[in-house]
């Protein structure tokens, strides 16, 4: 008898390791498939994140749009380029009254008469 008992503890103690090897595969597996869950609702809300957070970007966008007042200009571009053709003018002239009357020994007024002008284009093309 006490041989039987011994076989049997002995199986019983087998069964009951076998018993826990398929509950811990089990579990593992289980686990396995709770991971995979876990991966899929994370993605999802991050996926649904990004969408969200793109909608309130645009709407973000949209509300700053609205809000902002219209730019009137005091100056318009039209003026602007109007007076800075005139400052440019000015500047020639000056330029011109300048490089004549002071560094060229003669009369200042005498740089913007057509006559002087005249008479060195003729001096440049020079007709013989």
């Amino acid at each position: 008898m006490p041989t039987q008992q011994k076989e049997k503890a002995v199986t019983g103690q087998h069964s009951q390791t076998e018993e826990q090897e398929q509950e811990l595969q089990q579990e593992k597996n289980s686990d396995k498939v709770t991971r995979k869950e876990q991966k899929q609702k994370k993605q999802q809300e991050t996926s649904t994140d990004k969408t969200t957070r793109k909608e309130q970007k645009k709407d973000r966008k949209q509300e700053k749009r609205k809000r902002k007042k219209p730019r009137r200009r005091i100056f318009p571009i039209w003026l602007r380029i109007i007076v800075v053709l005139a400052i440019s003018a000015v500047a020639l002239a000056a330029g011109l009254m300048v490089g004549y009357g002071v560094m060229g020994g003669g009369n200042p007024t005498d740089a913007l008469k057509w006559e002087t002008w005249q008479h060195i284009i003729d001096i440049v093309v020079k007709k013989e």
